[in-house]
């Protein structure tokens, strides 16, 4: 499925995005604040494509034809948080050079409206580690409200432990929003 938003398209990986994902994911200031390593070479980002990014509902952020981050939705299991079963958890990264223009608001919210409207889905989770506060300020700006902190969460890309600090948008919220 594609998505589009006024500025962006919201696409599935493809093998020959790795260029594109490699030259984003390997900036340290990325991967690691999220919890995964940077990416060490163009064909560990081929393989992340495979591996990770490949799953349902799983987005490259283009811009002007070139992948510029990723976005995805995530079913109890899949991410970070146990959630509910008519419940999604949305994650999200972009390129360095892309920080500060709206990109990851711009299409968050695009796959938030897809998920109440299309999946009726009764509420959307999103988090972030202690420190990313690029992320907490972009969660604030789509919508979504604290819920709860979580201590002593395993890490295992990084090899650490850290906080999580967990946001929520309930259909209702959204809605109101709307």
């Amino acid at each position: 499925m594609i998505h589009e938003t006024d500025r962006l398209i919201l696409r599935p990986w493809l093998d020959s995005d790795a260029e594109s994902l490699y030259r984003y994911a390997s900036d340290p200031q990325v991967g690691p604040i999220a919890g995964w390593p940077p990416h060490t070479s163009v064909e560990d980002s081929r393989e992340i494509i495979h591996a990770v990014l490949s799953k349902p509902e799983t987005y490259a952020i283009v811009l002007s034809n070139e992948p510029i981050g990723s976005i995805g939705l995530m079913r109890n299991g899949d991410g970070i948080y146990p959630i509910g079963e008519t419940e999604l958890e949305l994650g999200f990264w972009i390129g360095v050079p892309h920080w500060g223009h709206g990109y990851a608001p711009e299409a968050s919210r695009c796959l938030i409206r897809y998920a109440f409207e299309q999946l009726n889905v009764t509420a959307v989770w999103c988090g972030y580690y202690d420190g990313n506060q690029k992320s907490k300020h972009a969660q604030e700006k789509i919508g979504f409200k604290y819920h709860h902190t979580i201590e002593n969460v395993n890490v295992p890309l990084m090899g650490d432990v850290r906080t999580a600090h967990v946001n929520l948008m309930t259909r209702e919220e959204w809605l109101a929003r709307k």
